[in-house]
């Protein structure tokens, strides 16, 4: 059995690992913690079912990380540095659900978080969870940096057009998202009355925090990003994450990321709209994404004249991809379906620890 310790618990992500990992044939929790909870049973935070809420909360400082083979860590960027220091310290497996090891460059991170990077040597390790495209790499890793969910949408989507080296000009991706992806904290847009039939974009252009972790591995999927003398390097060129000149060798495009609000709970929708190269034909297309997708366990692509929606992947682990062609103006728009709490956190959480330990890859998340 693969002993699970679950960091931060009482959080939207925590309370869907639970759900996932109470009927995982080869886990067993062995602890969660809460600071403002700790001492209550998680059946006294959500209301949830006795086989869920008997188990009781402690705070971090009396986690037996010993005693755990994999930690999850659910806490927000920042705070999650130290505590997935001191789970590798005391030799668990890490699963990092914030943004703290998702960028390769400590720099970028600090640049666009704000915050200084702690834990540079373990970044240097951490790999990207993102199993449709590093699944060897996660299969020997240590730490695995559970990529943000609208990254999820947007990488998903596009990484059969960047390995195809067919991203070019402004690429443009409009997401919306459940208002569980906004985290359990409360504040005034995710109130009730300020969501509630309402739609709301935010960090419209190139604002978003998320940007950056989606052009860093679609950047590494068109060739563009190459790790070489410890640093991440791109055309044999160092250059920081994100820089938007790049060597004419690089491919030249740029993302334009609209993430909106949507007044549901749950679930995810990226609609992303490239412009293809002229040689670049519908069945052409087709082929690539067939070629990368088909055999994956998650991720599936749907006939021709469908879009995918939120209704085709909420409350699953699977990702929908849908693919429009705009002949007249040879512009290709991918429609990106997740559940953000699922394939977007919690699930894709459970899907690394399965092949981090070599059992099913769909064990408990199919």
């Amino acid at each position: 059995m693969i002993r699970i310790g679950i960091v931060g618990a009482t959080g939207y992500t925590g309370l869907e690992l639970l759900k996932l990992l109470e009927h995982h044939p080869a886990a067993e929790i062995a602890w969660l913690t809460s600071e403002n909870s700790a001492g209550q049973l998680f059946g006294d935070v959500f209301p949830v079912p006795p086989a869920l809420g008997r188990h009781r909360l402690v705070a971090s400082a009396d986690a037996d990380l010993a005693a755990a083979d994999l930690v999850f860590c659910c806490l927000p960027h920042a705070a999650s540095q130290a505590q997935v220091a001191a789970a590798r310290a005391a030799g668990a497996r890490v699963v990092d659900l914030s943004a703290d090891f998702r960028l390769h460059d400590a720099e970028t991170y600090e640049r666009w978080y704000g915050v200084p990077h702690a834990q540079r040597e373990l970044l240097a390790r951490a790999v990207y969870g993102l199993p449709e495209l590093h699944r060897a790499e996660i299969a020997r890793a240590d730490l695995v940096a559970n990529p943000g969910c609208y990254p999820t949408s947007v990488i998903l989507g596009l990484a059969p057009l960047a390995r195809a080296g067919w991203l070019s000009g402004t690429v443009i991706a409009d997401s919306k998202s459940g208002v569980s992806g906004a985290g359990r904290k409360p504040a005034l847009k995710t109130h009730f009355v300020e969501a509630n039939e309402n739609l709301s974009p935010y960090s419209i252009g190139r604002a978003h925090r998320h940007l950056v972790e989606m052009e860093q591995e679609l950047r590494m999927a068109d060739g563009g990003w190459q790790m070489a003398d410890g640093r991440w390097q791109i055309a044999n060129t160092q250059y920081p994450i994100p820089d938007t000149q790049y060597p004419i060798s690089v491919p030249q495009w740029q993302l334009i990321f609209s993430p909106h609000l949507a007044p549901v709970s749950r679930g995810m929708l990226s609609t992303i709209y490239v412009t293809l190269p002229e040689d670049a034909t519908e069945a052409a297309v087709r082929e690539r994404y067939a070629a990368l997708y088909t055999g994956e366990p998650f991720v599936y692509l749907l006939p021709a004249g469908q879009v995918a929606t939120f209704g085709h992947t909420v409350h699953t682990n699977y990702c929908a991809i849908g693919l429009t062609f705009v002949p007249d103006a040879h512009v290709l728009i991918v429609t990106s379906s997740i559940d953000n709490l699922v394939k977007g956190a919690s699930g894709q959480a459970v899907q690394n620890m399965n092949i981090m330990f070599g059992v099913a890859e769909t064990m408990g998340v199919g």
